[in-house]
């Protein structure tokens, strides 16, 4: 078995990989899943960046080995909404000393392909590429004697059903799912920076992120004027191509998102709230839209909107905002600007630093919260050296130990999940 100095170095070689590669990934991207151009070069230059921060990672990861010895196998099924980040989820599982099969989404080939392409002179067999159906795939793996863990990215109402075989199979799934996050502005808030961060989280991918604000509370005093500079600046975004530079939102890559947002708009319609800017849909080509007045009960509020649609809704008091954030069964990530009111709130929805061992999943708590922070500075490191992951139907972990099944929740490295300490 490989050093965890050599596993390194060849993690290491993947970022000049992807530096060369750079055009052929954003047109994939472009192509397949119909992110802008810059967001997909974005998301090269900081995966470039992350793979670089795993040397951090040395004194955590060095003395790990696999769970079942240097003959496991993980199994990592990833989501859509992403091209060339993927690698962080990969190299992470792998540098610990896993053999890895990975199955990307299947409007994902071609960045599927490229990604192959520049893992096998580097990586060789250990880490191989799947290009069967999610369900085949989770299925197989949890026969698979030499499979000792499985990783999947995804939707929790897709996932739940698993855990009776699961059980059975005394293997242990990882799960990082969606989220709902709460975004909330106290009056004393910097609502500049504020704006910018709910700008730019929101509708970053055209709204296809599990991290993107999605309940947009905002203090009563202050709801009217932040609304009306928001939705300016909601109406600046460009609208089109995904291959025009100039594009900030653009088609969506699920056809079930765009459904589903149809869905959420005409409830939120038909309960009493107002579309100030956007609402429309052509194709699967969603507006920027802004929605206020939204009520907690509204799909918009309840179920993850995957797509350009912000609902806001206003609040009265710090204990008021406290119990309809936590009131929801989501609990990746959430969001607090303002002074002493928002210090207390934010440290009231945080969870532990680690995952943990729960009786039941645990609602109103969030895996990651950001105090008068943006979110590429809170998110920095995911995957890598910053444990990431939620609460409620957001993220699990379900394993076996000692004889017994249990659930852990909260933020994780998939590289320490996957792997043990040197006894």
């Amino acid at each position: 078995m490989e050093s965890f100095q050599e596993r390194l170095e060849k993690v290491l070689r993947l970022g000049p990989a992807l530096e060369r590669n750079k055009g052929r990934i954003v047109d994939a991207a472009v192509r397949n899943l119909r992110f802008t151009v810059r967001d997909c070069a974005r998301e090269v230059d900081v995966t470039i960046d992350r793979l670089k921060m795993f040397r951090q990672a040395a004194a955590i990861l060095g003395n790990r080995v696999p769970l079942n010895g240097d003959r496991s196998r993980v199994s990592l099924m990833l989501s859509y909404n992403g091209s060339s980040w993927l690698n962080t989820a990969i190299t992470s599982i792998y540098l610990v000393g896993n053999r890895v099969e990975v199955k990307f989404s299947s409007r994902g080939s071609e960045v599927m392909a490229l990604t192959e392409e520049m893992y096998r002179p580097i990586l060789g067999a250990d880490v191989t590429f799947h290009a069967g159906s999610g369900k085949s795939f989770i299925e197989k793996s949890l026969r698979d004697p030499e499979v000792t863990a499985v990783v999947v990215f995804g939707f929790d109402e897709n996932v739940l059903p698993y855990q009776d075989a699961v059980r059975r199979s005394g293997k242990k799934l990882v799960f990082e799912g969606p989220g709902q996050d709460p975004f909330i502005v106290f009056a004393d808030a910097d609502q500049e920076l504020a704006l910018e961060d709910l700008l730019a989280a929101k509708f970053m991918y055209s709204g296809q992120t599990c991290t993107a604000p999605k309940r947009i509370f905002i203090h009563r005093s202050i709801y009217d004027s932040f609304l009306e500079r928001f939705v300016e600046r909601v109406e600046g975004l460009g609208v089109g191509d995904p291959a025009d530079e100039a594009s900030d939102v653009t088609p969506l890559a699920s056809d079930l998102a765009v459904q589903r947002i149809r869905a959420q708009l005409a409830d939120g319609l038909a309960r009493g709230a107002t579309i100030l800017t956007g609402g429309r849909i052509e194709g699967n080509l969603v507006h920027p839209t802004v929605v206020r007045d939204a009520t907690d009960d509204m799909l918009g509020m309840r179920e993850e909107v995957f797509g350009p649609v912000a609902f806001t809704t206003c609040f009265e008091s710090e204990e008021e905002v406290l119990e309809r954030a936590r009131n929801h069964k989501y609990g990746l990530r959430a969001s607090v600007f303002g002074g002493d009111a928002a210090a207390r709130t934010a440290a009231a929805l945080k969870g532990l630093d680690y995952c943990h061992p729960v009786g039941a999943y645990t609602f109103g708590k969030f895996g990651t919260v950001a105090l008068n922070q943006r979110r590429a500075e809170s998110w920095k490191g995911a995957f890598v050296t910053r444990a990431v992951g939620g609460y409620g139907h957001s993220g699990w972990i379900w394993e076996t130990d000692g004889g017994a099944f249990r659930i852990k929740q909260g933020p994780k490295l998939l590289s320490v999940e996957t792997s043990a300490p040197i006894s």
